[in-house]
């Protein structure tokens, strides 16, 4: 939205195509200071997406309580947020701020509001819509000023006059949100997954991390509401701190039996471009042009993984030789300490050599040595190692007798199979399974509804729709 500078002439309502947004509001001429002439649409396509929540009460007072910067998006829907905003300066800031307190004030608003704007590459911003609530973000804002907006809004609703004033509002510290939701990443970034929650356990035993949440273990993730499961918030005293909080946070929740989008968040929050503060609301299609791909593995990384791997194999075999802490036959020779390997990981083959001495297990694989050491409780879902002294937190999802073995390794699932050496020869011969022939089959990207089929058996198909779904999705 911008207002035009001559005076008596209607102010515009621009509706920008693509990555912006559809929902624009016109506001009346006078309301909104003079702004630069709109700036190009491919201006605002790299620009970001900042909220202002304002608080007003019936008495005509009103604070702006700081921005949040919500450009990571995908379908013009937010992913991840975070309070301040990394691109506004103080005088921006209180810019923004004040125009949105004179909105609420204009139309005599009282509660708590949020008022969104687009801000484009030079720090012009626009003003987009007007949410009268708050929004899935707020906590964000709870935690950098020490505000319950729940409360201001309740006490606001009997009548009363606002606490605070505007001088009394902080910026203290920073906090980020990622919102979790039960959904592919690898396919449009997330569409919906279904299922039922057969493990789930949130990061609350992490220190300055709030889960906001309405599921539980057990509960149903349908087609038929949002398929968000919760709204995970980080704080720290700087960005850094709260990063590496969120990091921590997405690597011990433990959520199984639906698909998820952890893989992407844990990435996004990782990026170097995020960590420097690059944002824009086309950051996602920019960063992954062809789609998300999980967590790309580099020499380094790969390593570790193998390492890490083979030493949970070994752990498990040594424990199945065993019955109360003692060998199953007392007889049995003596427990090896060490072992060669072959770890199949995608398409690629890797010998290690893995000896153990105490509770270390020294790995070597792809020409490097690796020191991997933990509790490996394996009725654990949670695997905390230490990695060449680095401290690392494994998920293993299935541990099967065959050797395969799927982890999640810095958010993102990776299937691996332990053969022994003699075992790896042999499978060489074994013939390979033929994968099946989906040419023909159409299959739906996401669960949903069938509501019409356009075509019957025995009709010539061409470039035209087949069937109509519907689906809940964001």
């Amino acid at each position: 939205m911008h207002k035009d500078p001559q005076p008596g002439v209607k102010p515009r309502t621009f509706v920008p195509q693509g990555n912006i947004a559809t929902n624009c509001a016109t506001v009346q001429p006078g309301l909104l200071e003079k702004r630069p002439k709109l700036s190009p649409i491919l201006d605002l396509v790299h620009g970001s997406r900042s909220t202002v929540l304002v608080l007003a009460d019936k008495h005509g007072n009103a604070l702006w309580l700081n921005e949040r910067e919500c450009s990571i998006q995908r379908r013009n829907q937010k992913v991840v947020e975070e309070a301040p905003s990394t691109f506004l300066d103080p005088d921006t800031r209180r810019a923004m701020g004040e125009q949105a307190v004179q909105l609420a004030k204009a139309v005599k608003y009282s509660s708590a509001g949020t008022v969104e704007f687009l801000v484009d590459s030079k720090k012009n911003f626009y003003f987009l819509e007007m949410n009268t609530r708050l929004q899935v973000e707020h906590p964000i804002t709870e935690c950098i000023t020490g505000l319950d907006l729940v409360e201001q809004m309740i006490r606001v609703a009997k009548g009363y006059r606002l606490q605070h004033e505007q001088k009394d509002v902080p910026i203290n510290g920073w906090a980020i949100e990622s919102r979790v939701y039960a959904e592919d990443p690898y396919k449009s970034f997330g569409l919906p997954s279904i299922g039922r929650l057969s493990q789930y356990q949130e990061p609350l035993n992490l220190s300055n991390v709030r889960v906001d949440s309405g599921i539980e273990e057990g509960s149903d993730i349908s087609i038929y509401y949002d398929p968000m499961i919760s709204k995970l918030v980080t704080y720290g005293s700087t960005r850094a701190e709260a990063l590496a909080r969120m990091e921590d946070a997405l690597d011990n929740y433990v959520i199984r039996g639906v698909t998820h989008n952890i893989p992407l968040l844990r990435e996004i929050i990782t990026h170097p471009r995020f960590i420097s503060g690059d944002i824009s609301t086309n950051f996602l299609p920019e960063v992954y042009p062809d789609g998300f791909k999980g967590h790309q593995l580099d020499v380094e990384s790969r390593r570790e993984l193998l390492a890490a791997a083979a030493a949970l194999h070994v752990t498990s075999q040594l424990r199945s030789q065993k019955i109360l802490g003692h060998l199953r036959v007392s007889s049995a020779l003596r427990e090896c300490s060490c072992w060669e390997l072959c770890v199949e990981l995608g398409e690629g083959r890797h010998h290690v050599q893995i000896t153990k001495s105490g509770d270390v297990y020294t790995v070597e694989a792809d020409g490097g040595k690796v020191d991997v050491c933990g509790q490996w409780n394996l009725a654990s879902p949670l695997l905390p190692i230490t990695v060449n002294g680095a401290e690392r937190m494994l998920q293993c999802l299935s541990l099967e007798a065959s050797g395969t073995i799927v982890l999640q390794y810095m958010g993102t699932l990776f299937k691996l199979r332990i053969l022994s050496k003699r075992a790896a020869e042999l499978n060489s011969y074994m013939p390979e399974k033929v994968s099946e022939d989906t040419s023909s089959i159409l299959r739906s990207p996401m669960p949903g509804t069938v509501v019409a089929v356009s075509v019957k058996p025995g009709d010539t198909v061409t470039p035209t729709a087949l069937s109509t779904l519907t689906a809940l999705s964001q």
